[in-house]
């Protein structure tokens, strides 16, 4: 078996995780400013020497999941999931919400470069990789029983449309609510869509 400690955990530990800190700091700035970042970007950005950064992220995946650690996040709701769809989807989406709040100025530039016209490669839009689908069918799936695959699929869809970076920017630059208001009302609209659903499919069943 394997004992090393990892790098960050022996000795000056408080100088090292200011280090790590750092790094990941930096490899947020770049991914708002629309990169992706190499690990020797982001050290080049913080003034630490490509070395050092390496002793700490051996690579550009574990700097970009250190950054952002939903990136491989394949579901929201915790170890010990609620059984009833409504209350697994308050569950994720209060936790997607928090993440647009968190890492709004990264998903604003994803956003940006999503919609530029000339062609951007897709393994660049590190925010936009469709993972809310994901974990919004995880989410959704006590349903299984009670809707067919299209109904599922088009609430899955509809919910989406209405909690994301997107609705988040119309809310706050647009409509000029508040991001407290704006989140409230995403919230809302998930919850109803997902009562108009249910009850769409069981008047369909009747």
């Amino acid at each position: 078996m394997d004992m090393s400690i990892p790098y960050e955990l022996s000795g000056r530990t408080g100088q090292k995780a200011r280090t790590r800190d750092a790094l990941i700091a930096a490899a947020r700035a770049l991914l708002a400013g629309g990169e992706t970042p190499t690990v020797e970007q982001a050290a080049a950005a913080a003034s630490i020497s490509r070395t050092t950064a390496y002793r700490y992220f051996s690579n550009q995946r574990a700097l970009l999941v250190a950054a952002h650690p939903e990136i491989e996040a394949r579901s929201l709701l915790g170890p010990t999931p609620p059984p009833d769809a409504a209350t697994r989807l308050d569950v994720v989406t209060d936790a997607m919400t928090r993440l647009f709040l968190e890492t709004e100025p990264e998903l604003r530039t994803m956003l940006r470069l999503s919609l530029e016209s000339a062609p951007v490669h897709q393994e660049k839009l590190l925010l936009r990789q469709g993972r809310a689908i994901v974990w919004l069918e995880d989410a959704l799936a006590p349903l299984r029983d009670e809707l067919s695959e299209p109904e599922l699929r088009r609430l899955v869809l509809a919910i989406r449309c209405a909690v994301g970076i997107e609705a988040l920017v119309w809310l706050t630059d647009v409509a000029r609510l508040s991001r407290a208001e704006a989140v409230e009302l995403m919230r809302w609209s998930a919850r109803a869509l997902f009562r108009s659903a249910v009850a769409d499919s069981a008047r369909t069943s009747a």
